[in-house]
């Protein structure tokens, strides 16, 4: 008799989980309409900024690099000899000075709309493993005696 139960028990777990079936209209009722689809309506998207929107750059303000934020390109070149990479990007231009102590990256950015781009913010690190170094440092290793 237990061999029976548990195939039976089975079944029934089986039947329960299969959909509910749509109730029968009882005759003389009126016909039940089916639920409406609400139309699909995309969302409304932010208006986009024009591409002649400016914002003003965050400049890094560090003790020590007086020199080096707000310098332009010309200056920088003058402190730090050509550099490594030039690279453009709509209003921004990197700057990258090599030496054996370390890489600078300097990003320039204008500081109002159609202004001259200037240095803003750099980055440092080590030349042989990439690994942050002290930006002060960096500036001071690099730059031109």
């Amino acid at each position: 008799m237990p061999r029976l139960t548990l195939p039976a028990l089975l079944s029934l777990l089986i039947a329960g989980c299969a959909a509910a079936p749509t109730p029968e209209p009882q005759p003389g009722a009126p016909p039940v309409a089916a639920p409406r689809a609400q139309p699909t309506v995309p969302p409304t998207l932010p208006t986009p900024r024009l591409a002649t929107g400016f914002r003003t750059p965050t400049v890094l303000r560090v003790p020590g690099l007086e020199g080096v934020i707000e310098s332009d390109a010309a200056s920088l070149v003058r402190s730090f000899g050509n550099p490594r990479l030039d690279v453009s990007e709509g209003d921004m231009r990197k700057l990258q000075f090599t030496g054996e102590a370390c890489v600078l990256d300097v990003f320039l950015y204008p500081l109002r709309d159609g202004g001259e781009p200037v240095a803003t913010y750099l980055e440092a690190r080590r030349a042989r493993d990439g690994q942050e170094v002290d930006r002060v440092a960096c500036v001071q290793a690099l730059q031109r005696r």
